[in-house]
C-alpha cells in the first residue's frame, strides 16, 4: 500500500462526526480517508480515490458499516461512462428503522447510464471530493465570477446509493469557491491546492 504524504482532518459543522483524508495530490489525486458520523445513524466510512492528471475520476471504493450491517461499493469510470460493483452484508433498513429513520435503497444504481458525462464524485458530508472540480476546472486561477455546471456521481452516506447530481461551480477569487446546487449554495474557503478549508455549516480544517 502506498505511504501518502498529506493529512487532512476536518470536524463536521452539521453533526457529530469527523474525517480524515491522507492525500497525494502531485499528479491527479490518490487519497485514502475514513468519515464518521452520527447521523442518520453512527457509521464508518473508509474510502480509497483516484483521479487521472487531468483530475477526473478514475476509481472510488467506498465501505460503509455499523452496527449489524456493512456495505461496499467500487466505481470505475473510463470516458464517462462508469461500472459499479456492490455487495452489502446485515440490514442497514432495519437499522434505520430502529432508529426512527426512512429505510434506505440499494448499494449503487439502478441506471448506471444516469451517470454518463459525470467525472467527478461526490460523498455525502466529504469536503476532499470538493476539490475534485475546483481542480479539474483549474477554478484555483479562474477569472472570478464565471459559473461552472457540473455532473456527479454523488455517493450517498450511509447507504452507498449513487445518483447523478448537477452542481455548480464558481470561482469568488481569494481562495474561495461558490458551490451550489438547485437548492442549497454555500462559499467554500480553500487552500492553494484547493483543498477545502472551511465549508459553512458542513465542515472545518482542524
Amino acid at each position: 500500500m502506498a505511504v501518502l504524504p498529506g493529512s487532512l482532518f476536518w470536524v463536521r459543522r452539521d453533526t457529530s462526526g469527523a474525517e480524515h483524508a491522507l492525500v497525494e495530490a502531485h499528479a491527479g489525486l490518490h487519497a485514502r480517508g475514513t468519515a464518521l458520523a452520527v447521523d442518520p445513524i453512527p457509521y464508518t466510512a473508509r474510502y480509497e480515490l483516484r483521479t487521472g492528471a487531468d483530475w477526473v475520476t478514475t476509481t472510488l471504493e467506498v465501505s460503509t458499516e455499523g452496527a449489524g450491517w456493512s456495505r461496499t461499493l467500487r466505481l470505475e469510470s473510463e470516458d464517462g461512462r462508469w461500472r459499479l460493483h456492490t455487495a452489502e452484508r446485515g440490514d442497514l433498513d432495519a437499522a434505520l428503522t430502529a432508529s426512527g429513520h426512512a429505510g434506505t435503497g440499494l448499494p449503487g444504481s439502478a441506471d448506471p447510464d444516469l451517470l454518463y458525462g459525470a467525472f467527478d464524485v461526490d460523498l455525502t458530508g466529504s469536503p476532499l471530493t470538493n476539490t475534485l472540480p475546483i481542480r479539474r476546472l483549474k477554478l484555483l486561477k479562474a477569472e472570478p465570477g464565471v459559473a461552472h455546471r457540473v455532473s456527479v456521481a454523488w455517493v450517498l452516506l450511509p447507504s452507498l446509493e449513487v445518483v447523478q447530481a448537477d452542481q455548480i461551480y464558481t470561482s469568488l477569487g481569494d481562495g474561495r469557491v461558490r458551490f451550489a446546487s438547485e437548492t442549497f449554495s454555500a462559499d467554500l474557503t480553500v487552500d492553494d491546492e484547493g483543498f477545502v478549508v472551511e465549508y459553512p455549516g458542513l465542515a472545518e480544517r482542524a
